[in-house]
């Protein structure tokens, strides 16, 4: 991850919509904003045998923490050609 993207960053994407992928302990994710303070984490490739839940709720104080250990992140772009 780039040095200057910082959470103010991420947490503003997040705000607009966006959908980010991410890797976290060998495992992809999916996140995006559901509601005020309200995160969905969706786990998209995992090794056998992860402990991982395959859907996760999560809040702001969660993501912040969570943010630092993120490693390729990916904006979902949605779009069909």
């Amino acid at each position: 991850m780039e040095k200057n993207y910082t959470f103010e960053y991420f947490y503003e994407d997040l705000k607009n919509g966006f959908q980010i992928y991410f890797t976290y302990l060998k495992c992809r994710f999916l996140i995006y904003k559901m509601d005020k303070n309200c995160y969905k984490v969706d786990l998209i490739e995992a090794p056998e045998k992860s402990p991982m839940r395959p859907t996760q709720i999560i809040t702001l104080k969660r993501v912040k923490e969570l943010f630092p250990f993120m490693e390729n992140l990916q904006y979902k772009s949605g779009l069909e050609w």
